[in-house]
């Protein structure tokens, strides 16, 4: 029983979001070879190229695909014909790119492949962000936060200085204007240590 779950462990592969289109005799599956694809790391555009095999319900790769056929992958109105190298096995294909921005991907075959004419458009997993692997998850608010309580220090400071220059003429003299200064003081001091905390929390 043992031997068993061990084997059964052995044969779990992970699942790919490929796609996969036919243009008979032939099926094309297209994917990243990393997934989920993330923006700014190395990955590799595969495709696996497969016909009939000999046996009813089985499949064979096929080789020396991309003699005659062309293969451009597309974000957008951008596109770029890629250099396709074969793996070992035969039937696949990869191709080493770098995404450098999020969304869609689609990658075209036009050529022929032994005789047949192949014209298709294959779309492939979306380019993430960094955000999906991040760990501990990175916060972009900090620097907001910082930069709205550096305005909110600035606000206070020109409300002290009104202050100042219409204290003279306030109803019972000093007595309000220096309350009014000490509750600003306080709450700048406390803006101030709210910065201070967020800093060292960086």
């Amino acid at each position: 029983m043992g031997l068993v779950a061990l084997l059964s462990i052995g044969m779990i592969v992970p699942s790919f979001a490929h796609t996969t289109v036919s243009v008979e005799p032939y099926e094309i599956k297209a994917g990243w070879g990393i997934e989920p694809p993330i923006v700014g790391m190395r990955n590799d555009l595969v495709f696996k190229i497969t016909e009939a095999g000999q046996t009813e319900g089985t499949r064979k790769g096929v080789t020396s695909v991309f003699k005659n056929t062309d293969v451009t992958v597309t974000f957008g109105g951008v596109s770029k014909e890629i250099d396709i190298h074969s793996d070992p096995r035969p039937g696949y294909y990869f191709s080493s790119i770098i995404p450098t921005r999020t969304g869609s991907y689609t990658v075209e075959f036009k050529g022929e492949i032994r005789g047949v004419p192949i014209d298709v458009k294959i779309p492939v997993e979306d380019v993430e962000t960094t955000a999906v692997l991040d760990f501990p998850p990175t916060t972009s608010g900090g620097s907001t936060d910082i930069d709205a309580l550096k305005n909110a220090i600035s606000s206070l400071q020109q409300d002290i200085s009104k202050l100042k220059s219409d204290g003279t003429s306030a109803p019972d003299g000093g007595a309000a204007y220096d309350f009014a200064v000490l509750g600003l003081s306080i709450a700048a001091a406390a803006i101030i240590l709210a910065i201070i905390s967020l800093v060292k929390r960086k």
